[in-house]
């Protein structure tokens, strides 16, 4: 699929160009939306939300490669508003629902060897950490776009999380996470290979 090609082809108005950009990555799009409104209905909506303002706005893209990058950020505004306008935007430490609902099979909660759960582990994490080793580690997104996303600097994303990763890594053991800097460990590398989990 040439993106480039599609983005130009979209903000000349394409509506079938746009479609087929989302519908390259749309089960990226339903997880990252359900992970903030934790439910496929609310989902569903967000991403219809986040179409038509892509549609409108698509023109103020200028990098035609960052357009990825660019939609989920938008995907993940869109969420806060309409969780905002239902009166239920509470900080990621305090949502009881669970995780791993409505998720794939393949994304690395799944792989991970470690019996306690991974909800009541990221219980245990800070609002703000909790969010940005959610965005990290189940949606494998660039630090630089978490940082776009929740308008925080990028060593502040770093920071939150590799202090995150320590407290898990305190309860889990291991080094399932990576090391203090948030990076894959050899140990990870080698498990993520035999896995076939490996993120580039």
């Amino acid at each position: 699929m040439n993106v480039r090609r599609l983005v130009k082809q979209a903000q000349k108005g394409s509506k079938e160009a746009l479609l087929q950009l989302i519908k390259a990555d749309q089960d990226a799009y339903y997880r990252l939306a359900y992970s903030y409104m934790r439910n496929e209905h609310d989902a569903m909506d967000a991403m219809a939300d986040m179409i038509v303002t892509l549609y409108e706005k698509l023109d103020q893209l200028h990098k035609s490669e960052a357009f990825y990058s660019w939609s989920k950020t938008i995907l993940v505004n869109r969420c806060k508003t309409l969780l905002r306008k239902q009166e239920r935007f509470v900080s990621f430490e305090d949502e009881d629902a669970s995780l791993a609902d409505g998720l794939t099979e393949d994304n690395s909660y799944h792989n991970m060897e470690s019996e306690m759960d991974m909800q009541t582990l990221l219980t245990h994490l800070n609002a703000q950490q909790r969010e940005a080793i959610e965005l990290r580690y189940i949606h494998d997104l660039p630090y630089q776009t978490i940082a776009d996303m929740t308008g925080a600097p990028l060593g502040t994303i770093k920071s939150r999380i590799s202090q995150g990763i320590q407290k898990l890594k305190a309860m889990i053991g291991g080094n399932h996470f990576g090391n203090d800097r948030g990076e894959a460990t050899k140990s990870q590398t080698e498990h993520d290979h035999r896995t076939g989990t490996v993120r580039t």
